[in-house]
Formats: C-alpha cells, sequence, structure tokens
C-alpha cells in the first residue's frame, strides 16, 4: 500500500455505481480493497450505506460491504464531534461534508449536484469531485 493514498469520502450513490463486478467503475473499489485509495467513513455514513444498500440490493450484500469497510485496515473511521450544517440545499449531504472535514480527506466522490454548492465556500474547504472527474484525473495513475 502507497503511504500516500488518497483519503476519500464516497457518497452513497457512488458506493453503489462502483461495488458490482461487472461496473466500468469496479476498479475504484478494487483500489480500495488494495489500500490505494483511503474509504473514510463516519458511523452515521456506514448506517446510510447498509440502508440504501439493504433497500436496493440486499440485506446480505449491504452487511458484506458494510463489514468489510469496518474491517479493513485502510479505512478512516472518523467520528463527527462537530455539524458544519454546510449543505443547506439538502441537509442530508452534512454527514459527508463534516465526515471529509474531520478526517482531512482529500475529497468527497458524489454526481450528487448539491455538492457543487460548497466550491462557493472558502471555509472550511471541501473538494467535491464527480465519478467522471475522478476518472480523468486518477484511473490511469498507478500508485
Amino acid at each position: 500500500m502507497s503511504t500516500t493514498a488518497l483519503k476519500i469520502v464516497l457518497d452513497t450513490n457512488i458506493l453503489i455505481a462502483i461495488i458490482g463486478r461487472l461496473s466500468p467503475y469496479r476498479w475504484i473499489f478494487d483500489r480500495i480493497i488494495d489500500g490505494r485509495l483511503r474509504m473514510c467513513v463516519s458511523n452515521e455514513i456506514l448506517t446510510e450505506y447498509h440502508e440504501i444498500l439493504s433497500r436496493k440490493a440486499s440485506p446480505e450484500l449491504a452487511e458484506n460491504v458494510t463489514s468489510f469497510i469496518i474491517v479493513n485496515p485502510q479505512t478512516i473511521q472518523t467520528p463527527i464531534y462537530f455539524n458544519f450544517n454546510l449543505s443547506t440545499v439538502d441537509p442530508d449531504d452534512n454527514k459527508f461534508i463534516d465526515c471529509a472535514i474531520a478526517s482531512d480527506a482529500d475529497f468527497i466522490l458524489s454526481n450528487d449536484s448539491h455538492f457543487q454548492a460548497l466550491k462557493q465556500i472558502d471555509f472550511p474547504k471541501v473538494r467535491t469531485v464527480t465519478l467522471l472527474e475522478f476518472e480523468s484525473e486518477y484511473r490511469n495513475e498507478q500508485s
């Protein structure tokens, strides 16, 4: 594992898009598995992952994915002590923003347009990238 692995917060829509073995974005999840990407999560994010995966896929898949995230030694489990409430458009997004800030993540990976409003906030600075932007920038990186 690289000591300079990117620290990322995955919005739930991205997690769903990358976990399938036949997904064109599976390479992202594979980099999480092998430690080239470090996933930052809070308890609230893990709960959402489990709930959404249970509903959209199956309770068994939800359990397997969240268990993997918890036991993966490269996962950064981040307690949230302060809520910044930076997202007023969709307050449910704040769990991802607070985790990114508390874990000093490099960015939030999301296709949710609500996160684009963060570009207008100077402090605390939270970088967001879409799946296509991430692929364009990091797909061929061999880190």
